[in-house]
């Protein structure tokens, strides 16, 4: 048996079932996977993974595995873990996982740090977290530098990783896959929007209609949440720090004000920034007894969770992935999923066929940083534009959609700056 620590390997044949199901929602992926099979772009690559372990994420190893990498996986978020797909990519795919759903944080950094030993040529990150651990083990005098480069999945992690840069501290180049257009566009926004009120709901089983869902954040996870929110009935309002954002949001016909004036209004909050301490002690104070917090961005420090405890007087779970805390003056805050990613503490994440296009620039990313990333500068770099446009292509074609070729004229014309009136 490979190296691993899951949970249960006994319900790999049910996560086989869930990523076989997840794979026919995939086909641009699948296409990837079939040329990848051939022609072996990936041949002996040690590549290391921290990412949400999910049936989504397993079709992506399987896409990897087929073009030569040797794996290894671990999950970005403590409560992101799919038991049954952890158990399934190791028993029937021999991918060594080491993840489980509800690891504590030693845990977490011990199946990081497990990742890390098989000392990966290509990282594959969702936050981060497996870079900022190399450069940590650089700064301590470790040796890095077979390392050729990286991808980046969340916002959060790009974040991260242009600090990094700007600091001149960055010891290898990375691609923000999360800046493609085929990610950004439609996996933050249709897909966040549609798993985040998924995971809202099964943990609590409330009726949105009628509703104050107040929406920190209006990037494009925060857009996916409001239109997906309003879809369902409810009375949305946006909180942002950035004016065009908050421009937007007025122009798209949202309420926008400071979270301040938002918390005495808001039945539910979803925070969707990439920041800290959105949600702070000084706005639990102002809430509506019964108020619902959940957060839709990667760390769950969007929340003031230690400070809404400080001022509490007792806490107690009352549903699975639901914490009431009770003020002093009575008032019930009800704090989801402790604060983490609530798409996938209480659900099952983005829908496949959203994470199709993601995971296909995952996969072509490390596919171009295999064989450009000795030539690069230490930066982070976009998905090349003709990857981007090429998923766009083979999604289209996977759905049915044909769209017009330029002609000749046509490129002629745009090709020139000769053509008048």
């Amino acid at each position: 048996m490979i190296d691993h620590d899951v949970k249960d390997l006994g319900l790999a044949q049910a996560g086989r079932l869930k990523i076989e199901w997840a794979e026919q929602s995939m086909p641009v992926l699948r296409q990837v996977r079939e040329r990848f099979a051939k022609e072996q772009p990936l041949k002996g690559i040690r590549l290391g993974a921290c990412l949400h372990v999910t049936t989504e994420t397993a079709v992506l190893m399987l896409t990897l595995k087929a073009g030569g990498a040797q794996l290894a996986l671990c999950a970005s978020n403590p409560l992101s873990t799919q038991d049954d797909t952890a158990a399934a990519l190791v028993k029937e795919y021999d991918v060594p996982v080491f993840a489980q759903k509800g690891e504590d944080n030693a845990t977490y950094y011990r199946h990081l740090e497990a990742v890390i030993a098989a000392r990966p040529q290509v990282t594959m990150d969702d936050g981060a977290d497996v870079i900022s651990q190399l450069h940590k083990m650089r700064d301590a005098g470790r040796d890095i530098s077979d390392v050729i480069g990286g991808t980046e999945e969340t916002t959060t992690g790009v974040i991260r990783l242009r600090a990094m840069e700007n600091e001149g501290v960055l010891a290898f180049p990375v691609i923000a896959v999360n800046d493609a257009d085929t990610k950004h566009l439609f996996d933050n926004r249709y897909g966040t929007g549609q798993s985040t009120i998924d995971g809202i709901l099964r943990a609590t089983n409330i009726l949105l209609a009628g509703r104050a869902v107040v929406v920190a954040g209006y990037g494009m996870c925060g857009r996916g949440v409001a239109a997906r929110a309003k879809g369902m009935g409810a009375h949305v309002i946006v909180t942002e720090v950035e004016p065009m954002r908050a421009l937007e949001a007025v122009m798209d016909g949202f309420p926008v004000m400071p979270m301040a004036r938002a918390a005495e209004l808001g039945d539910v909050f979803v925070t969707v920034t990439g920041n800290t301490t959105v949600i702070g002690a000084e706005h639990f104070q102002r809430m509506k007894d019964g108020a619902i917090l959940s957060n839709s961005g990667h760390f769950n420090v969007e929340i003031d969770l230690e400070g809404l405890a400080k001022q509490s007087k007792s806490r107690r779970t009352v549903r699975p992935f639901v914490e009431e805390f009770v003020l002093p003056s009575g008032r019930r805050v009800y704090v989801l999923g402790d604060g983490r990613l609530i798409n996938l503490a209480a659900a099952e994440g983005h829908p496949a066929s959203v994470m199709d296009m993601s995971f296909a620039n995952q996969a072509l990313s490390a596919e171009f940083m295999v064989k450009r990333g000795r030539t690069l500068e230490r930066k982070v770099y976009s998905v090349p534009r003709d990857i981007d446009r090429e998923i766009a292509r083979l999604k289209l074609a996977s759905m049915g959609v044909q769209i017009d070729d330029l002609t000749a004229q046509q490129e002629s014309y745009l090709a020139s700056w000769r053509h008048g009136t």
